[in-house]
């Protein structure tokens, strides 16, 4: 029953990641995942090159590149245990794909390893992976506009992300917070991002820190009457981020969405008729 919902589902999204799919990024880095396969088997190319089988056949793996290859798949389904989105799957094979690549065409041909890692730089400086597009009820702050928008009304709580464009984990949390947005926005819960990769005066006001060494991106706070409540990741002694995943059952149960979704409905629907503010009840988070 679960696999047929589960085909049900990936069919009724086709169009949608058939659409996606459909980007000079992913184009690209799907061409160059095959590259070492196309070589190695195409027909008038493949003869003319090295190979370690014992009978020969130059347009078949040997046994090296067996090993190369089943190693790739192996590091691809650990790293894929903690992937969250369809973007972070994609984008682990495509990443290991390349390094096996490199590894394979210098083994085969030091000429084809120079030739196929210097197209990966260029892919690297010029090819950026899409930015999230889709729908979603969020509110962009700016460095000037943070602060007055987090204390206008204590009865409102916002959750804030903050994020660098530059940063693929908060390009693949993009759909995540997205939808969270989607499910639990209302009056008393509002949803923000901004980015402290453009705005570097909130990333040091905000303490958090945009060193890719320091692991702090995307990150996560609760703010209520400016004030901040809770943030994920938290942050050592060292400054590091302590590791936390970024999925959307985390960020429900750690940020109490469902119970914080209920009290900020009632306090939206508690506003006075004529214009007096109701002080809202304690959050408890």
């Amino acid at each position: 029953m679960g696999l047929i919902t589960g085909l049900c589902t990936f069919l009724y999204h086709l169009p949608q990641i058939y659409k996606w799919l459909l980007k000079p990024y992913y184009i690209t880095s799907f061409f160059m995942t095959i590259a070492f396969l196309v070589v190695r088997k195409a027909p008038g190319l493949c003869e003319h090159l090295a190979t370690q089988r014992e009978d020969g056949n130059s347009c078949d793996f040997d046994w090296r590149e067996l090993e190369i290859l089943m190693f790739l798949s192996a590091i691809v389904m650990m790293k894929n245990r903690r992937a969250i989105t369809l973007d972070q799957h994609i984008g682990n094979l495509f990443l290991f794909s390349k390094v096996a690549n490199v590894i394979l065409f210098f083994r085969l041909d030091v000429r084809l390893g120079i030739l196929y890692l210097a197209l990966c730089v260029a892919f690297v400086m010029t090819c950026k992976p899409p930015i999230y597009m889709g729908p979603e009820y969020i509110t962009y702050f700016s460095d000037k506009t943070i602060d007055e928008e987090l204390q206008r009304d204590s009865r409102i709580t916002w959750i804030v992300e903050f994020y660098a464009n530059w940063s693929s984990d908060c390009q693949s949390f993009a759909p995540v917070f997205a939808d969270l947005s989607l499910k639990y926005n209302c009056a008393g819960l509002r949803f923000a991002k901004v980015d402290i990769g453009r705005y570097g005066d909130i990333s040091q006001r905000y303490g958090v820190s945009t060193s890719p060494l320091a692991k702090q991106l995307p990150t996560l706070a609760l703010y209520q009457g400016g004030r901040e409540m809770m943030r994920r990741p938290m942050v050592d002694n060292k400054g590091r981020a302590v590791s936390w995943t970024f999925n959307e059952e985390n960020i429900i149960r750690e940020f109490n969405l469902n119970e914080l979704f209920q009290k900020s409905k009632k306090l939206s629907k508690g506003r006075g008729l004529k214009g007096e503010e109701k002080q809202p009840e304690p959050l408890n988070i």
